[in-house]
């Protein structure tokens, strides 16, 4: 207090700056618990409404000793996935037993989630070794709660950050759990970054099996498939997946594209043109753009059309 002239609000602040100096040291959480003891209302008040960063790392460890381990473990995986380069899963109460026997398998997986949620970058021996803590946090909590769809989407951060055959493992240890749709979709995705695409599509079919009216697991396939040069099939499974889901844009649109592709088909072509305004994502309506213009023996007007359309105008 004495650096902050009394202040609890100001305390509060600097010591968030000083567990971000240095996440591991126990002595700034050990004063902020302090603090909060003798000003409760002035510490609650400093972290009620938080827009900056330092307020969400206290408000981590504020939850933790209020013995909510999922909104403790959300929050330090939103700062992570914020500011990466610094190792805040180092904190000692993230490798405390206390956290490690309360903390949930679904909430730890929100919380893994939560890093990736800025797209940072992870797959270096730096980042990795900044993440050990939650990876050991991941392994104890699976071993005490093994939830099949829990493990599955912690796999996904174990693939972001390089541990590939950590991330199918973990996948088979779902398995054995439970059989979960979802667990192939995060062992596709990682046989995807090894470059098999052949385990790839196994992982895509074996979802399938198990979700068959998961209209959007036909959609990843027939991409799949369209990447391949399979337009035919790619086109049949979009076919599929519109029978549970007949009116999404996106997948109505993709059926067009590979069935133009697949057959030189006007109509198909027209029918994309006409609904790729609406597609949400950029990028992909104009990769089935791409797609479709390649099909057999399409008229120049449309072709031209479609590249208009391709480029923005």
């Amino acid at each position: 207090m004495a650096h902050c002239g009394g202040a609890p609000g100001d305390a509060v602040k600097y010591l968030a700056q000083a567990i971000a100096q240095s996440p591991e040291n126990a002595e700034p959480y050990e004063l902020l618990a302090e603090l909060r003891r003798e000003s409760p209302d002035e510490v609650a008040r400093s972290v009620a409404a938080p827009n900056n960063l330092w307020q969400f790392v206290v408000g981590a460890y504020l939850r933790f000793l209020d013995g909510d381990m999922n909104q403790a473990a959300q929050a330090l995986g939103s700062v992570i996935g914020y500011r990466p380069d610094v190792a805040w899963a180092s904190a000692p109460w993230f490798g405390d037993e206390r956290f490690l026997e309360a903390v949930t398998a679904a909430g730890l997986a929100d919380a893994t989630l939560n890093i990736t949620d800025y797209g940072p970058e992870l797959s270096s021996d730096a980042a990795r070794d900044r993440l050990r803590p939650w990876f050991r946090a991941i392994d104890v909590v699976c071993d005490r709660e093994p939830v099949a769809e829990a493990m599955a989407r912690m796999a996904i951060l174990l693939r972001i950050c390089g541990r590939t055959d950590a991330s199918l493992a973990l996948c088979d240890r779902a398995d054995s759990v439970e059989r979960v749709s979802f667990a192939e979709v995060v062992r596709a995705g990682t046989w995807r970054r090894l470059g098999d695409r052949r385990q790839t599509a196994a992982a895509f079919r074996r979802a399938l099996e198990l979700d068959p009216t998961n209209w959007s697991l036909y959609l990843d396939l027939a991409d799949l498939m369209a990447e391949d040069g399979n337009f035919a099939e790619a086109a049949d499974l979009v076919h599929r997946g519109l029978e549970h889901e007949p009116e999404d844009v996106t997948l109505r649109a993709a059926g067009a594209a590979y069935q133009a592709r697949a057959e030189g088909s006007v109509t198909h072509l027209d029918l994309l043109l006409e609904l790729a305004p609406e597609v949400p994502h950029a990028g992909y309506r104009n990769g089935l753009i791409e797609y479709a213009v390649g099909g057999p023996s399409l008229p120049a007007d449309r072709i031209t059309a479609a590249r208009r359309l391709q480029a923005g105008n």
